[in-house]
């Protein structure tokens, strides 16, 4: 059984500062924790994609001691199983993996920007030898479909009975501490929970990252943004085969261009989603421009 990574996690502020927290909250947000990781864990390890924690396969998530401070967690992930532990140095790349993935779901889902390139892809630059898992980033954008209501619970203690104010992850693999890049908060349960719809359609262009022939939702990256975007599709969209072609083209095209490739961006004709900041959200497509 080989230890793959651990994640400290904390709630702080209000009454965890007196080593409190209502235990309703925070066993269901210890829920969500575990059922995000988990998916997260099983597309690394497995490349595919679960629903359900429990499918978790070649890894298992334990719980440390509690130690003293605000409110404060260790969870391990460790190698179960047929994983073939031998063909890695040692376990800390994985578990670099695994983190960072889980860091960019996370951050995507709470309105925050994880470049892909310059995380997971650079990790890949870094294994010479080909031994970590390829994941690609659209896989990633449908663990983010899956984890929204989990990472939403997540932030119980914060938003339901208010014992906390905050909560922060930190992981380790290997000999490195590093924190997640986004911070639970207020702020963050507000942008996943709320969002306003304008009635006024805009035109948009940009890249395809991502897209669920099953469910008609996607990810388009936007220049002028300099972010992906989730978006999707109204059936009069969904029922066009010109317009998923257009699409699935699109993404294709995108997934394999070399970086300083230049190919053609689709035009979408969109209404925007906003969150409680006035921050994009999403889009709902209209109509694809030809």
């Amino acid at each position: 059984m080989g230890n793959l990574l651990k994640l400290d996690i904390s709630y702080e502020g209000k009454l965890t500062d007196e080593h409190k927290i209502d235990l309703y909250d925070v066993a269901q947000a210890l829920m969500g924790f575990h059922r995000s990781l988990a998916i997260t864990t099983h597309l690394i390890l497995n490349q595919e994609i679960i629903t359900q924690a429990p499918a978790l396969k070649n890894a298992e998530i334990v719980s440390y001691p509690s130690e003293e401070g605000s409110w404060k967690m260790t969870v391990g992930v460790l190698l179960v199983g047929g994983y073939n532990v031998v063909t890695l140095d040692n376990s800390s790349p994985l578990g670099h993996l695994v983190f960072s993935a889980y860091d960019y779901i996370v951050a995507q889902s709470l309105g925050f920007h994880v470049d892909y390139d310059k995380s997971l892809g650079k990790l890949y630059e870094e294994d010479k030898n080909n031994k970590l898992p390829i994941i690609k980033e659209h896989q990633l954008d449908s663990v983010i479909e899956k984890v929204q209501t989990s990472l939403k619970e997540m932030h119980r203690p914060i938003y339901s009975t208010e014992t906390a104010s905050r909560l922060k992850i930190i992981g380790n693999y290997g000999d490195e501490d590093k924190p997640l890049s986004s911070i639970f908060t207020r702020e963050t349960y507000n942008y996943i929970r709320e969002e306003k719809i304008k009635n006024d359609t805009v035109e948009i262009e940009g890249l395809i990252s991502s897209y669920n022939i099953n469910t008609g939702y996607g990810r388009i990256y936007v220049s002028i943004l300099g972010r992906t975007v989730p978006f999707e599709l109204q059936n009069v969209v969904l029922n066009n085969k010109d317009s998923i072609s257009g699409i699935l083209q699109n993404m294709q095209s995108n997934a394999l261009r070399n970086k300083n490739d230049e190919i053609e961006k689709i035009k979408m004709l969109v209404m925007v989603v906003l969150s409680s900041n006035e921050k994009i959200k999403r889009y709902i497509v209209k109509e694809i421009i030809e």
